[in-house]
């Protein structure tokens, strides 16, 4: 066999994977927290950005900033980087000084938190000092439902007192407002509860000490034998039951717990069309530093510096340039869903339609990967509310008519359904299917008890009453 060397041309298409590129994708799936954190690292890795707070760019009419009403003369060709992203109109503001604005979290007041509104209590409750003391333990210790997360033992050892000593102040803690708080288990708190409350029914207390299990699982025929009582008084029992809260710390905030839901996008009705407005107060606008870049100018194109600077320069423009690419991404995505669910903005969720990511994606001509980045963690206040993006993308089922109803919609009306029903003969999920096809929406049994799970609504045997 005869070797030979020979030279071919061949064409191929790849995917090259570029810092750049990575950048941008990144910083498209960023929520708008998470992108001020990165731009705010990006300032201090980067001496050519500079951030500009108080006024705003003034620009020319072929989009250059003017300084002092002087136009710029670099050669730097900013309008090669930046004119396929920017949106020149969105910039050309007079240059003026923000006036000061208050903001209304400075007049929110911090609420209370549970140790707090228990030591309080407790400082008018207990005149022992050694007793307050281990009082003050206790309260420290107790979870965020307020039940207490070491055990007396491990107390008594850690404080070096005797456990008589922390079972005593545990019942003083048992006794604050609110009740339950201070429990070791459920049962405990309540029984708590009860106590406070002023029942005084042995069958109830024996019910919440051993049969709570059997009556989570509606085997309310089980317990009637076990306490030997009608299926009534066992339907009367489990009222008094759903009536004590099992988390008695639930409605007391927690520093570590407050989250903040900051709208990418507010969509608001002018006239008869919807304005898709980018919140761009959120965000901190960068601009290239003036000292750095006349230095650019300045020096040898060979010089370590001019190169550093350079390479820098280039960072930043590309920096700027994706940040205005997920802007007008989010604005066409945004747009894109509003025109689609147009009547869920007129009607509510009984308005909201089937979508799915391919049909913007269509739209906006991206990929669905795209797409997906950029509804990820991103939210819209409508004139129904603030909504996740995501929440625009629902699953829906085909109607006998051709059309479909979107999930959400279903479920309102499985929820209204059930809100009706006659509660000693409850509907099954085969009888809601039945209705639901009888409106012309096909469903199985199985879909029906999906949707039930999700809304947290039991079954029909858990349902029933006697």
């Amino acid at each position: 066999m005869q070797m030979n060397y020979s030279l071919t041309l061949s064409q191929t298409q790849k995917l090259l994977m570029t810092p750049e590129l990575r950048q941008a994708i990144t910083i498209l799936q960023l929520s708008s927290l998470e992108l001020c954190d990165y731009i705010e690292q990006e300032l201090l890795n980067n001496p050519l950005l500079d951030k500009e707070e108080d006024e705003y760019m003034a620009f020319s009419e072929d989009g250059m900033r003017v300084d002092e009403g002087k136009a710029n003369e670099d050669t730097i060709e900013w309008e090669e980087y930046l004119q396929d992203y920017f949106d020149w109109d969105f910039l050309r503001f007079p240059k003026e000084r923000k006036e000061e604005e208050t903001s209304f979290e400075n007049f929110v007041s911090a609420n209370q938190t549970l140790q707090e509104y228990l030591l309080m209590q407790l400082r008018l409750a207990v005149a022992d000092k050694k007793i307050f003391k281990i009082g003050e333990f206790l309260i420290g210790n107790l979870d965020k439902n307020g039940y207490l997360a070491v055990s007396v033992q491990e107390a008594a050892r850690i404080l070096r007192v005797r456990e008589e000593e922390v079972e005593k102040a545990l019942k003083v803690v048992q006794t604050l407002d609110p009740p339950g708080v201070g429990a070791r288990n459920l049962q405990e708190c309540l029984l708590i509860q009860v106590e406070h409350k002023g029942i005084k029914d042995h069958k109830l207390n024996e019910l919440i000490k051993h049969h709570l299990e059997d009556l989570a699982e509606a085997r309310y025929t089980r317990i009637a034998e076990k306490l030997n009582v009608p299926l009534s008084k066992v339907q009367e029992l489990k009222d008094i039951v759903l009536s004590l809260d099992p988390k008695p710390a639930r409605n007391f905030s927690s520093a570590n717990e407050i989250q903040y839901v900051i709208p990418d996008a507010v969509i608001e009705k002018v006239g008869n069309e919807y304005v898709v407005i980018m919140n761009d107060s959120v965000t901190p606008r960068l601009s290239i530093n003036p000292y750095y870049r006349s230095l650019l100018m300045s020096e040898d194109k060979e010089s370590l510096t001019s190169k550093f600077l350079t390479r820098k320069l280039e960072a930043a423009l590309w920096l700027i340039k994706s940040l205005e690419q997920r802007r007008m991404t989010l604005y066409k995505v945004i747009k894109a869903i509003v025109e689609v669910q147009r009547d869920f903005l007129e009607k509510g969720i009984s308005g909201l339609k089937p979508l799915t990511l391919k049909q913007i994606a269509d739209v906006v001509g991206v990929h669905e990967s795209t797409v997906s980045r950029a509804i990820s963690g991103k939210y819209v206040q409508t004139p129904r509310g603030v909504f996740e993006l995501k929440f625009f993308f629902q699953n829906g089922l085909e109607n006998e008519n051709g059309s479909s109803t979107c999930a959400e919609t279903i479920k309102k009306m499985l929820k209204e359904m059930i809100s009706n029903e006659d509660p000693y003969n409850p509907l099954s999920d085969q009888m809601i299917a039945d209705d639901l096809k009888k409106k012309g929406i096909r469903i199985s049994r199985r879909t029906v008890a999906k949707y039930r799970e999700q809304l947290g609504i039991p079954s029909s045997a858990k349902r029933k009453r006697y």
